[in-house]
């Protein structure tokens, strides 16, 4: 059944060392440039990206499997006793087109560790390099290979930003195909609407110190290439709620200060409606996928939930 209430705000004012850090973000050169312009000349003169190693300390402090999936690499970490009893499918963000930042993995050690779960994560191709229907057969590829060694009850998608797109477009393939679905689904800082077309995103982008609506309008275009970036197929907010409601329980966790945050609260009306057992935590002033922050209350919490929501 679904919890009482839709939304909770989790932290009515940001700890000192989210508010440190986000003084320090604003000095340094910014994820995405701040303008459509800029966007297309970095994507324009980059070259090709790579993923950031993972640390070597993870193989002394996980035990660590290295495979592939449709030729592109792939990392499964467990916990140093084993196996755990859920197994999480992650996908990271970068707006479909960055590779795994070096923050991503502090972010995946600390699930492991506090969750006591098994995590795999796809280093899968970006665009424009790759298209983005190759990001979609690699999810798919991976998952059943976990499927086929895990009971898809006992799997976890998550990702952030991009990412959460990529987890929650996952789930949606496989309950239109009638598959095996996993058994729950968490969100973090989800981009939904490549379009980002609600008028009231426009009153939280003074505040987020990382996303540019117009940049990421130029991006979402680009990456939905020839198909209409304002279609459910491409942005997941538009989902008809029938196949909503064939998802399973789902959490969800954004910032105040993070532009998908008005989306999130969208999405997750419409997942109550629809009939999912639905929940999105807010957190006052956090930045956009601030839990990979993780030494800050704020981060703290959120693995203290998602422990929480894989234990229930």
């Amino acid at each position: 059944m679904p919890t009482d209430t839709a939304t909770e705000l989790r932290s009515a004012k940001p700890s000192l060392i989210l508010r440190g850090v986000k003084w320090l973000m604003g000095l340094g050169k910014p994820v995405f440039p701040h303008t459509a312009e800029g966007f297309e000349q970095r994507m324009a003169n980059r070259r090709l990206p790579e993923d950031a190693p993972m640390p070597d300390k993870f193989r002394r402090d996980f035990q660590v499997a290295d495979w592939e999936a449709g030729g592109h690499p792939v990392v499964t970490i467990h916990p140093k006793s084993g196996p755990g009893a859920w197994h999480m499918l992650y996908f990271h963000g970068g707006g479909f087109v960055q590779p795994m930042f070096k923050v991503h993995w502090p972010l995946v050690a600390a699930m492991v560790k506090s969750c006591g779960i098994s995590v795999t994560v796809p280093l899968y191709p970006v665009v424009p390099e790759a298209p983005h229907a190759a990001q979609d057969a690699m999810a798919d590829a991976v998952f059943a290979t976990l499927a086929e060694h895990h009971d898809p009850a006992k799997i976890i998608l998550n990702g952030d930003s991009a990412g959460g797109h990529m987890a929650l477009a996952l789930a949606l393939r496989l309950a239109r195909k009638g598959a095996p679905m996993p058994g729950k689904l968490a969100l973090f800082a989800p981009w939904l609407d490549l379009t980002l077309a609600d008028p009231a995103i426009a009153a939280v982008e003074p505040h987020d110190i990382m996303l540019k609506i117009g940049t990421l309008r130029d991006c979402g275009a680009m990456v939905a290439g020839a198909r209409d970036p304002a279609s459910a197929e491409v942005s997941p907010l538009y989902t008809p709620e029938t196949e909503l409601a064939l998802l399973p329980p789902t959490r969800i966790w954004t910032g105040r200060h993070d532009l998908f945050i008005v989306d999130s609260r969208t999405f997750a009306d419409r997942l109550r409606t629809a009939g999912v057992d639905a929940k999105l935590y807010e957190y006052e002033a956090a930045p956009h996928v601030f839990m990979a922050i993780t030494p800050t209350r704020e981060a703290k919490d959120v693995l203290a939930l998602l422990k929480d929501f894989v234990a229930s």
